[in-house]
């Protein structure tokens, strides 16, 4: 019964983004026909088009991206860090097709499904981190950033490189205590070499060539594997990562009771903003700007000036 209050509650909560997702409309008027302004996404899934305001849209991402019961700060992070991205890819246009942005979106039904009895509570957080950073953006000298983040490091985040130079490694011993930051997984020699097998544009590799031909090359600074040779292919930490469904691209890989075994630091790429570091810091008291400016050197988090 609590159960099925709580998603009642949800439904009244939610009618707005729910209503505007499938008919483009609130009260019946259509967003074009009023003249609407500000950024918008258009909704083009399932043969459907129409708008919705990129405020509203935002809950709907932050749902897919971070887990709803992190600290508020944390969650405002991920706010300022969803709208840099959107606008990133939208430029100097007021819409874009939600198709073109790659990124999770989940709805009412899915989201009551998910969280039951905690669903108006959970998107009510997530739709308060949207509207209090309302237009907020990251820049990096006056342009906006690619904001990367995963959710929980090595240890250390990742420096960037070219083209990336707010890229900068930050410190996150906290991340090693977060749940999965250690993982194991073992796979029989015959169908770890298929998987190696199935990388595009990869070399080849037996059952009978393991462990003996498979030596990392490179890692960088943070322990991430950047480059590693496994038969007669080289390849990245993430390509391996992809074919063996690894939570991280820090890895070993080891040979225990005849199968090949890797073990996995952190989750995610480990570039940018440390979602566990990030929530732990906002129970320290940090706020999202000294969060963002934590995880992402020398920039400034400012109004979207294409939207206010």
């Amino acid at each position: 019964m609590k159960k099925l209050t709580a998603v009642l509650l949800f439904a009244l909560l939610f009618p707005y983004a729910v209503t505007l997702a499938w008919t483009g409309s609130v009260e019946g008027k259509n967003m074009r026909e009023e003249g609407w302004e500000g950024r918008k996404i258009l909704l083009d899934r399932g043969g459907v088009s129409a708008y919705m305001e990129l405020e509203e849209y935002l809950a709907g991402v932050l749902a897919a991206q971070i887990p709803a019961d992190y600290e508020e700060e944390a969650l405002k992070a991920q706010a300022i860090i969803a709208r840099t991205y959107i606008c990133s890819r939208m430029g100097e246009e007021m819409e874009i097709p939600e198709s073109a942005l790659d990124l999770d979106y989940l709805e009412g039904k899915q989201l009551a499904s998910l969280w039951g009895e905690q669903a108006a509570e959970n998107y009510g957080r997530l739709k308060n981190a949207a509207a209090q950073t309302a237009g907020q953006v990251i820049c990096f000298e006056g342009k906006l950033i690619e904001p990367l983040f995963h959710r929980a490091s090595a240890g250390q985040t990742r420096r960037g490189g070219d083209g990336y130079p707010y890229l900068e490694p930050a410190e996150c011993g906290e991340d090693l205590e977060a749940e999965g930051y250690l993982q194991a997984v073992s796979f029989e020699k015959e169908e770890f070499a298929e998987r190696i097998m199935e990388i595009s544009g990869g070399g080849r590799v037996t059952a009978q060539d393991l462990p003996g031909s498979v030596q990392v090359l490179r890692t960088d600074e943070a322990g991430y594997v950047e480059e590693i040779q496994i038969g007669t292919g080289t390849y990245t930490g993430e390509e391996v990562q992809a074919a063996l469904g690894l939570a991280s691209p820090c890895f070993e890989l080891e040979e225990l009771d005849g199968k090949i075994r890797a073990v996995t630091k952190g989750i995610g790429h480990g570039y940018g903003l440390s979602q566990y570091t990030a929530g732990r810091k906002a129970k320290e008291g940090w706020t999202a700007e000294e969060i963002l400016c934590f995880f992402y050197k020398n920039v400034t988090v400012e109004k979207d000036r294409e939207n206010y």
